[in-house]
């Protein structure tokens, strides 16, 4: 499949969640079984490249994508999440979004200093919550290799509030 052929089963939302947001909904694309495996399979091609020994996925749609990968390569995952999911003791970083704010936890033991890490998510837009990853992540004393999304909203620069972290993305817009 053509990175066309993905981006065509990629849904505008308008006003979701509040107005003047243009959603990309990605739901389409993963019911599309050979669309969702390509995607999956380009997404571990790329990751692969940066020798990671986990890959972090950012709730909840990342997770979907970030999983994959990491069987795919043979690395763990590691998930982070919204505040009260996790079980265990946790590190914790507050960020703003493009729509307000929010935190992200990660357990304190998840890592161990020195890990290539590959933090992956569906999309990314300001840039906040990966940026936000990024330093729960290196909070651990872990290193952050790159970061991989299938989908970049280029025109709203989230890559800079990721930057120096290489970002990959399969698609933009």
């Amino acid at each position: 499949m053509t990175p066309d052929d993905l981006r065509s089963r990629i849904r505008d939302v308008p006003d979701f969640p509040k107005p003047g947001i243009m959603f990309k909904d990605l739901t389409p694309l993963m019911a599309d079984g050979k669309a969702f495996r390509a995607t999956q399979e380009l997404l571990a091609e790329r990751v692969a490249t940066y020798r990671p020994d986990v890959i972090v996925g950012i709730e909840s749609r990342g997770f979907i994508f970030a999983t994959a990968a990491a069987v795919k390569l043979g690395v763990g995952f590691v998930p982070v999440r919204k505040p009260g999911k996790l079980p265990w003791k946790k590190h914790r970083v507050e960020y703003a979004l493009e729509y307000g704010t929010d935190a992200l936890e990660m357990h304190e033991d998840a890592l161990i200093a020195g890990h290539r890490v590959v933090i992956i998510d569906d999309l990314l837009a300001t840039g906040g919550t990966a940026a936000a990853t990024v330093r729960l992540v290196q909070g651990q004393g872990a290193q952050v290799v790159a970061t991989a999304f299938v989908v970049e909203l280029g025109f709203l620069k989230g890559r800079d509030r990721i930057a120096p972290v290489p970002v990959d993305a399969l698609l933009s817009f």
